[in-house]
């Protein structure tokens, strides 16, 4: 008699524990403080343009709940902002000691510490902005914002690279992808469109690189595809 009742009672605490699971996640969630944009001191057309842009790259994730994709655009301006903070230290800095009386070889060694800092800083930016994501966004969607931001080269360059080469190995799939994605990260990081585009240059690079010791001729792989991306733009044309 008394064991049954004993089965019974710890078969009752099984929804009251997962009661507490809900409760405690619910909490979690709740306990996310709202993200607050860095725009003081900052110009307002430039906090504007900024901000605009950021909302562009997280409307694309479609998130129903409001407080959270407005967290989302603050944290993506305010990356931006600290990237444009240490940019700009890191061009006043250079600037003094170009226009400084230091000699060559004390000049060099500012200049290197010059770039040390700016390193620095930008490290601990980049290991915090994806942090700072994982409050609101799971990793799929952390993903679309690291594309967003790098112009979702990453999946461009990869499609063109599999129709290019219909016949590449699983291996090599997932090679150039990973190169590519290492890629976004500097590119993320980089000072404006252009040293971000190049960030994806040095890296395709080595994927030509990597592909021709491989076996493959790019030149006759392109070719090939050029050539059926023309016969298709024809054949729908009829």
């Amino acid at each position: 008699m008394n064991n049954k009742r004993i089965i019974k009672d710890k078969t009752n605490l099984v929804p009251l524990q997962g009661l507490g699971v809900l409760l405690f996640l619910l909490l979690l969630v709740s306990s996310v403080k709202a993200i607050e944009l860095d725009s003081k001191n900052r110009d307002s057309k430039y906090v504007s343009t900024i901000v605009e842009r950021s909302k562009k790259i997280v409307d694309k994730l479609k998130l129903k709940d409001a407080d959270a994709a407005l967290n989302v655009v603050n944290i993506v301006a305010n990356k931006y902002f600290t990237l444009n903070d240490i940019y700009t230290k890191r061009d006043s800095d250079v600037a003094k000691i170009k226009r400084s009386t230091l000699a060559k070889e004390a000049r060099n060694a500012a200049l290197n510490a010059s770039q040390n800092e700016k390193n620095a800083a930008l490290y601990l930016s980049h290991f915090a902005f994806p942090a700072e994501l994982s409050l609101c966004l799971n990793e799929s969607q952390i993903e679309a914002i690291k594309d967003g931001i790098s112009f979702g080269v990453v999946k461009v360059t990869y499609d063109a690279t599999l129709e290019m080469i219909p016949t590449l190995k699983d291996e090599e799939k997932t090679q150039i992808l990973a190169w590519l994605k290492e890629a976004r990260e500097f590119s993320i990081d980089a000072e404006n469109s252009n040293k971000k585009h190049e960030a994806f240059g040095k890296y395709k690079g080595r994927i030509n690189n990597y592909l021709s010791k491989r076996g493959y001729d790019l030149v006759k792989e392109r070719e090939g595809w050029y050539a059926r991306i023309k016969a298709r733009d024809a054949e729908k044309k009829k």
